[in-house]
């Protein structure tokens, strides 16, 4: 891609995100949307392929979709009360119309079903900027409708995006599909503890965007797109293999690793909200994500490729930094957990 079109779509990726984190008004939050909307599609459609024009085209759509709904949902509580101000949404319709579109833009189910497919028609680099930056903006808006929203549809929208995400990535054999479903079950505990508790939101997304950034950065290494690809990684760079083994397992919510901690938290907020039988449904919801994430450790670190790798011995030619600091963000954060309830 020409840099100065590349440097004009990064730069307008991060005006549309500021434009909407710094907005106050529905409409300037709206036109900050579009533009995040419009500068990616670019990105989408630079390789010339089927599968990447399917995949920008279905975008596309459902966030125009999300974004008309928005409008509508925005006109409909500034006629009722003549408020434009994103923290003052009164209306419970007009509510519940915003935050069904603001969750169809991230992608929570049921919701979810233009996410995996867009996902694999993308380059890894596309689906990082997808699954971490593009989700800045309408986390945002979520929270700051947080004491405005319905606590029974969150609750019930959380606990059908984390049943959906860890049962539709059981089957899958692509990374990025796997990631994308990953993304639909992490989003599930966000949405479930939002109304509750504000902070746990914030501390799960902070978390969500690290490991889910490490994970992407070690298939780019890898140049690994499917299982049978990921065979042949420990081979190639065994340092890494073993990092990315710990990293999945972190993002899976083991102990003692850095993705056990938001849940732990989260799951503790519900029981204290007299939600325990709720707690116990999305905590056994996550072993089915526990399954394919453990499916990926066991295929990294255990499994010998059917045939010779005719690939080049990586650690033979050069040397790199393998993202030292955000693995040991992923691995190494729960020991200092009680310095995030001194900051609370």
């Amino acid at each position: 891609m020409n840099p100065y079109a590349a440097s004009m779509i990064i730069s307008s990726l991060a005006i549309g995100t500021i434009t909407t984190l710094t907005s106050f008004h529905w409409i300037l939050a709206w036109i900050g949307l579009e533009i995040n909307t419009l500068a990616i599609i670019p990105l989408m459609t630079k390789n010339p392929h089927p599968r990447s024009i399917e995949a920008s085209t279905k975008y596309f759509l459902t966030q125009a979709a999300a974004s008309a709904l928005i409008l509508f949902s925005s006109t409909l509580n500034a006629w009722l009360f003549g408020e434009w101000a994103i923290n003052n949404f009164s209306n419970p319709i007009s509510t519940t119309l915003m935050s069904i579109a603001i969750l169809t833009k991230l992608g929570v189910a049921p919701f979810h079903f233009w996410l995996p497919e867009v996902l694999q028609g993308l380059s890894l680099q596309t689906g990082l900027i997808l699954s971490t930056w593009q989700k800045l903006a309408p986390m945002a808006l979520l929270l700051q409708l947080s004491q405005t929203l319905n606590l029974t549809l969150m609750l019930i929208l959380g606990l059908i995006s984390t049943l959906i995400g860890g049962w539709g990535g059981i089957n899958q054999t692509q990374t990025r599909k796997i990631l994308a479903f990953s993304s639909i079950a992490h989003l599930g505990w966000m949405v479930a503890v939002l109304k509750l508790s504000p902070e746990l939101y914030l501390l799960n997304f902070s978390l969500y965007i690290i490991m889910t950034s490490t994970l992407f950065y070690v298939f780019l290494t890898l140049n690994s797109k499917n299982m049978m690809q990921l065979t042949t990684s420990w081979p190639k760079i065994p340092a890494l293999a073993a990092f990315s083994l710990l990293s999945l397992l972190s993002l899976s919510g083991l102990p003692p690793l850095t993705g056990f901690l938001p849940k732990w938290l989260i799951a503790q907020e519900l029981i204290k909200q007299n939600l325990t039988l709720f707690a116990l449904l999305i905590l056994m919801s996550t072993l089915l994500s526990l399954f394919f994430y453990l499916r990926l450790t066991y295929v990294i670190s255990l499994t010998l490729a059917p045939n010779s790798s005719s690939s080049p011995s990586l650690w033979l030619i050069k040397k790199k930094n393998y993202l030292s600091m955000p693995l040991l963000l992923t691995l190494c954060l729960l020991p200092i957990s009680p310095s995030f309830f001194i900051i609370a």
